[in-house]
C-alpha cells in the first residue's frame, strides 16, 4: 500500500471532507443524552451521514487537482 504523492494536501480533498462529516455526525449522535436522542428520529443522523459518504464517493470520483487554466483571467 502507498500513499497518493500529495498525502499532505488530502485535508483540501472533497472526499475526506465528506467522510470526516459523517463520522462527526454519527460520533455527535452516539454522545448525545439518551432523552436528545429521543427528541429526533433516529433516522436523521443516519440520513444525513449517508448523504455525506455519498458526496464523498463522488467527490472520489471527481478530479480534485487544481485547473492551471482556471487562474487565466478572461477567454481562452
Amino acid at each position: 500500500m502507498n500513499l497518493i504523492p500529495d498525502w499532505k494536501r488530502a485535508y483540501r480533498f472533497f472526499s475526506l471532507q465528506a467522510m470526516a462529516i459523517a463520522t462527526a455526525i454519527l460520533g455527535a449522535w452516539m454522545v448525545l443524552p439518551d432523552d436528545l436522542q429521543a427528541t429526533l428520529p433516529g433516522w436523521i443522523p443516519k440520513a444525513a451521514a449517508i448523504v455525506a459518504l455519498v458526496c464523498g464517493m463522488v467527490g472520489r470520483l471527481v478530479s480534485q487537482s487544481p485547473d492551471p487554466d482556471a487562474t487565466t483571467p478572461g477567454p481562452k
